[in-house]
């Protein structure tokens, strides 16, 4: 079996060479061959230096340096594309994912699945990040109708022939989990281990996983156009009991409904409703231009560009 190992980082200085190590470990008594491609997503410490010592150090490591901070989901994209291998297995670089784990995935992927994700019994987070999270597997559920959208996580193995299906996406809003549901509908998952993070703190904050949520599901779904259009509709239904309710009044009792807050409550909800669909639509033109403007998911520096031509892996 051959592997390729993509692992986002940033800034993971230290916590690089212990990950490496420990996957060294496991991947040499499970592969005929295989390589770790680390793809630095901006990383403002030393992690780019690690990097490229851990690579002098052991031939089957690939560093990727990206000229700036795209995202993790960015990150991933570029590592899936840079793979050499028949299987990709994706994970933290946060150690939070055991690497001991991976066989587990390997061998539910052997019972005929193409993307098998690997989901803790209990996740080492705090309150805020738990919610967030399942906040954003509802939102991925809705916005892709995956059966297993509730059970992902970054800790995924899956056939590198997947990719094929998005090779020519190029925009800078990704989501690998939906991109990998345009090639495949076989998912599974199997229960592993989640550790404490053993230093530092997440880099996905309730605010950024909700905004990624957002993203999600605007970026992939029509879903927030037809809750507008329904909205719309039943502020119109409203509308209408309101004009009977005022029309029979007059005619039974020969005078309007008195009261001005009772106007504005109206013109306030259906201002409310006009405000909402706007605002969706809104979401949605900033994206379409956001990809006419043409821009790339990522872009990587020139010196990895440099380091593979001459190591004879020239990109395509």
């Amino acid at each position: 079996m051959n592997i390729s190992v993509v692992v986002p980082v940033y800034n993971s200085s230290g916590t690089l060479r212990e990950l490496v190590h420990v996957l060294h470990e496991v991947l040499d008594g499970i592969a005929d061959q295989y390589e770790l491609i680390l793809v630095n997503d901006g990383s403002r410490d030393n992690s780019a230096r690690i990097m490229a010592e851990l690579a002098s150090r052991y031939s089957f490591i690939r560093p990727v340096n990206l000229m700036r901070n795209y995202g993790q989901h960015n990150a991933l994209l570029c590592g899936v594309r840079e793979a050499r291998f028949d299987i990709i297995v994706t994970l933290d670089d946060d150690l939070q994912n055991p690497p001991e784990e991976i066989p587990k995935l390997l061998a539910k992927l052997d019972e005929g699945y193409d993307v098998v994700y690997g989901v803790a019994h209990a996740q080492q987070h705090g309150l805020w990040r738990n919610l967030a999270s399942q906040i954003t597997k509802i939102v991925l559920q809705n916005a892709i109708g995956a059966e297993n959208a509730s059970k992902i996580s970054p800790f995924r193995a899956m056939r590198t022939s997947l990719r094929h299906a998005f090779a020519n996406y190029q925009n800078p809003y990704v989501s690998l989990d939906v991109l990998l549901t345009w090639g495949t509908s076989r998912f599974s998952w199997v229960y592993t281990g989640h550790r404490e993070r053993k230093m530092g703190v997440s880099n996905y904050t309730f605010r950024k996983l909700v905004t990624h949520a957002i993203n999600l599901i605007t970026g992939f779904s029509t879903l927030p156009l037809q809750l507008a259009s329904f909205y719309g509709f039943a502020c119109v239904a409203f509308g209408m009991v309101v004009l009977v309710y005022v029309f029979g009044r007059y005619v039974i009792e020969g005078g309007s409904v008195p009261g001005f807050p009772f106007l504005a409550s109206l013109i306030v909800i259906f201002a409310g409703a006009q405000l909402f669909s706007l605002g969706i639509i809104g979401e949605y033109l900033a994206r379409m231009y956001s990809r006419s403007m043409e821009r790339p998911p990522y872009v990587v520096t020139p010196e990895s560009v440099e380091q593979e031509v001459n190591a004879g892996h020239k990109r395509a």
